[in-house]
């Protein structure tokens, strides 16, 4: 670019801060590191600017494992475009003052919240999830409930997209809510690319019930991993419940029933998803014919894609393909 060009450099990284407290969990912290912190030469550029911070120059962690040193102090949280805040098993524990400022300040500029697990308490603490919605993990629903009754709570998912707060259910489920939100910033085919990498599901199907504790069934269902190979490779062809259960050589009421057991939802809810997701990485990967698109992905009709875009994405085919076309 010649000397005195008004034309604009590439954009700078989307800017994600991690806000360490005391007794912090390590298990989220090290899930937002391997989802946002990580180099991605394998994709030719890195997705976001990664940093931690913390109150104090030293943060003893959950039961004293280690002490973090090292890292930036609170005022980092006041660039950063992606807050992600403070969780801790002792969830009845005030967060300090100083750390829901961060919260507060961070909310009024427009910044983006994420919360992994009992996240949700530090942000209900600092107030901003008043009117929203938001998930915790299950054991602790009663005490949030309890505590914050202006929040909607909702307990049977593995995460909550609000928008600008964003709330993970428990530990594993900040995995798939950085998967998520990765989709969003960069896409599916991307969002696959670091799935593959964790060795982790890009769409983990279902939410926290299946994981409640319950008795253990005599004679457990058989896995639906076969049908559900089988259902992938077949997504652009005619396909219906009665198909999958055929395939399981289950009656359908059978396989309504081991869906909701094993995976949280219905065959058909599952089977339009992953059409959905099909068509979403038929559009990142450069076709533009949403006729075609919709006949590949199996989703039928122009009209049924623009309507599961929409609602799913928040993005029309064309729209989805400007942002994340090649």
């Amino acid at each position: 670019m010649s000397q005195g060009s008004s034309q604009p450099g590439p954009a700078a990284p989307h800017r994600v801060v991690v806000i360490v407290d005391e007794n912090s969990n390590p298990f989220e912290l090290s899930c937002a590191i391997e989802v946002f912190g990580l180099r991605r030469p394998e994709l030719g550029r890195d997705l976001y600017d990664f940093s931690l911070c913390s109150p104090e120059p030293g943060t003893r962690m959950r039961d004293g494992l280690f002490t973090l040193t090292g890292v930036a102090g609170l005022a980092a949280a006041d660039a950063a475009d992606t807050l992600i805040v403070p969780n801790r098993p002792d969830v009845e524990v005030p967060r300090r003052p100083a750390v829901l400022d961060a919260v507060r300040r961070a909310h009024a500029r427009g910044a983006r919240l994420v919360g992994f697990c009992s996240g949700a308490f530090t942000l209900a603490e600092a107030g901003v999830l008043t009117g929203r919605r938001a998930t915790a993990h299950w054991m602790w629903a009663a005490s949030f409930r309890a505590r914050f009754p202006a929040v909607r709570l909702e307990q049977d998912v593995l995460f909550v997209d609000d928008g600008d707060i964003l709330t993970a259910a428990g530990s594993a489920a900040a995995l798939d809510l950085g998967l998520h939100i990765v989709r969003r910033d960069h896409g599916a085919e991307i969002a696959n690319a670091v799935s593959r990498r964790l060795v982790f599901a890009a769409n983990r199907d279902g939410g926290q019930r299946q994981f409640i504790e319950r008795p253990v069934p005599d004679v457990p269902d058989t896995s639906l991993a076969p049908v559900l190979a089988w259902a992938q490779r077949r997504l652009d062809r005619p396909l219906a419940v009665a198909d999958l259960a055929a395939r399981a050589a289950v009656s359908p009421a059978t396989l309504h029933r081991r869906f909701r057991a094993q995976l949280g939802t219905t065959p058909l809810a599952w089977l339009t998803g992953e059409r959905l997701a099909l068509a979403c990485r038929l559009i990142e990967r450069g076709e533009s014919r949403v006729e075609v698109v919709a006949r590949r992905s199996g989703l039928g009709s122009a009209a049924t894609l623009r309507a599961l875009m929409r609602r799913e994405t928040g993005l029309s085919p064309s729209e989805y393909g400007r942002r994340f076309g090649p």
